[in-house]
């Protein structure tokens, strides 16, 4: 029927709001890029930026970048922008990214398996101390970060780390981030099996690889075979838990689908066993799947763990297997509890050949360039050219004779390292924080570092195992939500009204033992200046109702909102 100016036409049917271009997922024919960050990966593979690095802005200075290598390409090298000095948290998330941006960058330096030679770690506190302002952090996933770094001396900067075999090749963005493995592998006396060929045949058939250079987003890989259970297997896109099988031996459970973040998720066993000389081919099955089909439409959603919701475990294995693998996987055992609480092997323990490793506790994982430098004479002084990084922010010198035990220890401890550290020193992990990164709203590092001198100070008795682990924004970098005492960095106002850092608590996380997120208590914030104080009281709580060996993380699930508060 016509219109006329008493009866307008009847209007077109609403199209029912939807996901009628799916979520962007190339297995299912949607390829168009559906947001800025997918948008620039087709335009251009990430790895590319590195020519225009050396060739263009290195030369050329900071103003030559383009946007999209800025702010998106350069991560593929480990290259972030760092927070410009002075802007205080209450405006991360108001001001545009231009704003945020300093002219300086971090760089991540990538440390496969934590593992590190004498001329490694010496090149890595030398590029800190003439390129970075002597800064060096050992992050929560085994990799060292630098900041101050002038795109200028980039180049420089590889070839002096590629010189003696590291890298920053995928460091960061959505691509196939550091292998994180065992410290101990190949050394301890209690392994069950070592992980270490298949880091490296990971590593060397598939990093820097444009097979899987664009990702939805990042990808975080985990190998043990410690019953240690030391790479926080639980919150990692895949890993592989070392276990032995009634009929095949030592080999590894296979887990998919961690992560933290703003919506936490601990991974789940698919039930099958993978033999170490096939841990390369069913990662890149996994590593496939996430490609083909993850979720690329919302950013929000595009880590494998919403996958794995909405497939389920057993979906997903028969998806690796029928179009991926081409082949069934052999059903095999979990993996037993973890042998010990601590999972970061700080202290001096035997070696399968006699020798020692010696585990020491940074402050929060921060160190600086020439200190870098002293750890990797001192390890070399003591017949040393192997040392590790952990996932707990520490670090490891490996194949000590027993008698040079002593006067390593000795050494480290002048260099204001312990072997033999406090609970709270062992325990406490922090975030970069407001001081370098853009995301961030409060401190974290000198925070937990003051942290830890009031709690050593104020419970010197105190000789629980106990995780106290600070970020600076929700984004959990620092796994707040598994830490027995977790504190996500966010502004709030103090007693007499003024907007003061502060965090919001979660208590009773773990992982391993009964792995679980932890508990948030209705209104539960603390300022800064009031975190000292807090932590002291809860703590004491804690020993006065606990029951016989029961764990923090038991006790806070059953205490009173007044114990907690």
């Amino acid at each position: 029927m016509a219109a006329t100016p008493e009866q307008p036409a009847p209007a077109a049917p609403r199209r029912k709001a939807g996901r009628h271009r799916g979520e962007g997922q190339w297995a299912l024919g949607h390829y168009t890029p559906l947001n800025g960050n997918e948008q620039f990966k087709k335009d251009d593979d990430s790895l590319n930026v590195r020519t225009r690095i050396e060739t263009i802005y290195s030369k050329r200075g900071f103003d030559s970048i383009d946007p999209n290598d800025l702010r998106g390409r350069m991560r593929w090298w480990g290259l972030y922008t760092q927070r410009k000095p002075g802007i205080d948290g209450g405006k991360t998330a108001v001001l545009e990214p231009e704003e945020l941006d300093d002219r300086y960058f971090m760089l991540r330096v990538r440390i496969d398996g934590g593992r590190l030679t004498v001329a490694q770690l010496r090149a890595i506190g030398e590029v800190s101390r003439d390129y970075a302002r002597g800064t060096a952090d050992v992050t929560d996933r085994q990799n060292i970060q630098l900041h101050w770094i002038r795109i200028e001396d980039v180049p420089a900067i590889w070839e002096k780390l590629e010189a003696v075999g590291l890298s920053t090749t995928e460091a960061c963005g959505d691509c196939p981030r550091v292998i994180i493995g065992s410290p101990v592998a190949g050394i301890a006396a209690d392994e069950i099996i070592d992980g270490t060929p298949a880091v490296d045949e990971i590593h060397d058939r598939y990093i820097g690889s444009k097979e899987f250079s664009n990702l939805p987003r990042k990808f975080k890989t985990a190998i043990s075979g410690s019953p240690v259970q030391d790479v926080v297997h639980e919150i990692n896109d895949i890993a592989f838990v070392g276990v032995v099988h009634p009929e095949h031996g030592p080999g590894f459970d296979l887990w998919v689908g961690g992560g933290l973040s703003t919506n936490p998720r601990l991974a789940e066993r698919l039930g099958a066993w993978v033999p170490l000389h096939e841990v390369s081919d069913v990662w890149a099955g996994v590593v496939g799947i996430f490609r083909d089909y993850g979720y690329r439409r919302l950013r929000t959603r595009a880590r494998l763990k919403f996958l794995m919701a909405d497939w389920g475990p057993a979906k997903f294995r028969q998806v690796l297997e029928d179009e991926y693998l081409k082949r069934p996987l052999l059903d095999g055992p979990a993996p037993e509890q973890p042998s010990s609480r601590w999972r970061d092997h700080v202290g001096v323990h035997e070696q399968q050949d006699g020798r020692r490793y010696v585990g020491f506790a940074p402050r929060v994982g921060r160190v600086d360039g020439p200190t870098l430098t002293k750890i990797a004479d001192l390890a070399a002084a003591h017949g040393s050219d192997r040392l590790r990084t952990t996932v707990e922010q520490k670090m490891l010198i490996l194949d000590v004779e027993p008698g040079q035990v002593d006067s390593l220890v000795a050494g480290l401890e002048e260099l204001g390292f312990q072997v033999k550290p406090s609970p709270f020193r062992r325990g406490t992990m922090a975030c970069t924080g407001i001081e370098y990164c853009k995301l961030a709203i409060v401190e974290t590092k000198a925070r937990g570092a003051s942290l830890i001198d009031e709690l050593e100070s104020r419970l010197p008795e105190f000789d629980e195992p106990l995780t106290i682990n600070i970020n600076g924004c929700p984004n959990a970098c620092a796994r707040i939500q598994t830490a027995d005492i977790g504190l996500k960095g966010q502004l709030m106002l103090d007693d007499e009204g003024n907007q003061v850092e502060g965090y919001q608590v979660h208590l009773g996380g773990a992982l391993g033992l009964e792995a679980g997120f932890g508990r948030k208590v209705r209104g539960l914030k603390v300022t800064s200046a009031e975190l000292p104080d807090y932590v002291e009281r809860v703590l004491g709580n804690f020993q006065k109702e606990r029951e016989d060996d029961e764990r923090f993380a038991t006790w806070a699930a059953r205490a009173s909102a007044e114990s907690l508060s």
